[in-house]
This record gives structure tokens, C-alpha cells and sequence, in this order.
């Protein structure tokens, strides 16, 4: 992989008595798509704030391609901001909110019309640029507010969760587009939000935070398949956790008492005979058994339950199913026009049922409440 473009090395930052960041190290690479994932008040924004120079950390160091930046003013720095309300200039036009920084830099005339038109075409904007941010809708003021950041080419752009306020349908054709520019343009970027659906489908990776601290770095695919910690687990996407308890140790496979059922999986962590446990499973794993279904032999391995509730989405069917001992899981059932039991998914509330999952699908980590 590449050099990184951005590093933070032990940045730590509290506004008054509240610490805001704790210790933060994290190196983002050239053209890398990175977000930044987690609740609101977990400092994902003022990650953003120190990069773009708008407020000092209080220790540790950032550099972008090498330089550090402590001394660096805001203007200086090779990065440029979208924010979450776009703050487009009302009475200047398109063509001129997006000229508005290369006018700064003493850019004019031939030039300057060939790079900002040049950028409107990227974002598919160059027919509209005669007209002002009111006479747009909002999927095309966020990428007017996109076009402004980098018309001047930054190394890095920060993205304050830009999409937040569209509605859902535009929310989701933009994350599309975003991506699609972000590799037209070849740009670090860095994006910050709370929607963990949005991280998964446009980032390279997420950086999962929580009071402060990255709790996990990696790909989507690692965040949401082998979350590290039951945070995470919870965080992104919807998940379910049973307890359990080792009662046989052979790494990396051991035996787990779940309520009156052992099962034999296999865990990334060393755990000793007698530890507790958390297994988790996400809902697209679970199976459904009806009573009519299986041996009894078979039935005897599963966890026996009962629907509390349905709801029909189309392609799929949620159910909550409650396990005899108390539990409550949520569980995804996908139609398959090729398999008619799979077809049948009218399920009904108080419906007897088994449960069980797809063994080495799941996660274990060490308990925690």
C-alpha cells in the first residue's frame, strides 16, 4: 500500500474537563475512502476540525504528506471541507460559488473558467451553473458544495456527514455518486458519519469510534463479519448475543453450553474451560425450523422458540423469536423461488419453532454485559 497522506499520532484533545479525543493514532492513505463511524459525541467531527487546521490539538502530532502541521495555518493546508449544511454563498451563482476559491488565488479569466467548468462537468453540473443554490434541489447543492472543495484539487477532502439531510431515495443515489466521483478524481477522502449502512457501502475503510477512541480499523467487511469487541458488534448493524460458557477447551475450536445445548465453534480468542462467553449472530444467519421439519434427531440439536412477531418486507420476512430460555432474536428469512419450504415463509405469532444458525458463521468474544 502507499505512503499515508494523513497521520495522527497520539492526538489526544478535551474541551474544558471533557475529553473529546483519547490518544488517537490512524494513518489514511493516497485515494483512500475512509470514514469515520460512530455516535454522535464520539469526536468524529473534531478529527475533521483538527485536519482542516479550525481548532489545535491539545498533544500529539498530524501530518499530511509528511508535514506536520501544528504550525500550519488553516489556508495553507492542501485540504478543503464539505459540511452538513453545504454553506453555499445564496446570491452567487453555481459558476461562482465554485470560482470563489481560485478567485483567491488570483486565478482569472481563461484559466479560471476552464477549471471551474471543468469541475462542474465531474458533478454533472455544467448546465446549471447560470443558476443560484435556491433554484436547486438539495442532491444538487450538495454537489455544488462537492465541486467548490475540489475545484482547487486538495490532497484530502472532509466530508461532515454531507448527505444527512437529504431524504432516503437521494440519500441513496448520492452515496452512489459520491464514490463514483472519489474515484474520478482520485482525492483522499475522509467521511464522517452515524449511518452504519452508508459506511459499509461507500468506504475503502471505517474507523468504528466511541468516547473518544477508534475502537476497530479495518474493511467493511471486517467491521461488520469479525467486529473485536461487542461494541462494534452492536454499532454496526443489528446482531444477536447469546451467553454461553466453555465447557471443553481445544483451540481454536471449543464446546459451548448454550441454556441445555452444546455446541462445537471456533473463535479467533483463547478461552479456558468455565469462561464466559458472547456468541454472536447476525440475523441473515439464523434458521428457522418449524416443528413439522427435521428428525427429532436433528430437532434435538436446535434451540426451541416461538414467533412474537412478523413483518413482511418483500423479498424477506423478519421475525422476533423468543427462545424458551427468555431470549429475544431477531431473525432475516430470504424468499427462494427455487426451494418451496423456503417459499412458505408465512409464519404466524406464537408459532412453535427451532432455531439454529450456519456453525462458524458466528462471532465469539469474551463476555461482557
Amino acid at each position: 500500500m502507499s505512503e499515508p497522506v494523513i497521520e495522527l499520532r497520539n492526538i489526544s484533545k478535551a474541551y474544558g474537563a471533557n475529553p473529546v479525543l483519547r490518544n488517537i493514532n490512524l494513518q489514511v492513505h493516497a485515494g483512500e475512502f475512509l470514514t469515520l463511524l460512530g455516535p454522535s459525541g464520539c469526536g468524529k467531527t473534531t478529527i475533521l476540525r483538527l485536519l482542516a487546521g479550525f481548532e489545535p490539538a491539545d498533544g500529539g502530532e498530524i501530518y499530511i504528506s509528511g508535514q506536520d502541521l501544528r504550525t500550519v495555518p488553516p489556508e495553507q493546508r492542501h485540504v478543503n471541507t464539505v459540511f452538513q449544511s453545504y454553506a453555499l454563498f445564496p446570491h452567487l451563482t453555481v459558476f461562482e460559488n465554485v470560482a470563489f476559491g481560485p478567485r483567491l488565488k488570483r486565478m482569472k479569466g481563461a484559466a479560471l473558467r476552464e477549471q471551474v467548468m471543468d469541475t462542474l462537468r465531474m458533478v454533472k453540473l455544467d448546465e446549471l451553473a447560470a443558476r443560484k443554490p435556491g433554484q436547486l434541489s438539495g442532491g444538487q447543492q450538495q454537489r455544488v458544495a462537492i465541486a467548490r472543495a475540489v475545484v482547487n484539487r486538495p490532497q484530502v477532502l472532509l466530508l461532515d456527514e454531507p448527505l444527512s439531510a437529504l431524504d432516503y431515495k437521494l440519500r441513496k443515489a448520492m452515496q452512489l455518486e459520491l464514490k463514483q466521483l472519489q474515484r474520478r478524481l482520485g482525492i483522499t477522502f475522509i467521511f464522517v458519519t452515524h449511518d452504519q449502512e452508508e459506511a459499509l457501502s461507500m468506504s475503502d475503510r471505517v474507523a468504528v469510534m466511541n468516547a473518544g477512541c477508534i475502537e476497530q480499523l479495518g474493511t467493511p467487511r471486517q467491521i461488520y463479519e469479525t467486529p473485536v469487541n461487542l461494541f462494534v458488534a452492536r454499532f454496526v448493524g443489528e446482531i444477536n448475543n447469546l451467553s454461553g460458557r466453555i465447557v471443553a477447551a481445544d483451540p481454536p475450536r471449543y464446546d459451548i453450553r448454550l441454556h441445555d445445548r452444546v455446541v462445537n465453534l471456533k473463535s479467533r480468542f483463547a478461552f479456558a474451560t468455565g469462561d464466559r462467553v458472547n456468541v454472536l449472530i447476525r440475523p441473515e444467519d439464523l434458521r428457522i425450523w418449524r416443528e413439522q421439519e427435521g428428525s427429532a434427531e436433528e430437532r434435538a440439536s436446535l434451540l426451541p422458540a416461538a414467533v412474537e412477531e412478523v413483518v413482511y418486507k418483500g423479498s424477506t420476512v423478519d421475525l422476533m423469536i423468543r427462545l424458551d430460555s427468555g431470549e429475544l432474536l431477531a431473525t432475516t428469512q430470504f424468499f427462494n423461488e427455487d426451494d418451496q419450504a423456503i417459499m412458505n415463509l408465512d409464519f404466524q405469532v406464537s408459532e412453535r419453532v427451532f432455531v439454529d444458525w450456519v456453525h462458524d458463521w458466528e462471532t465469539i468474544l469474551p463476555h461482557e454485559a
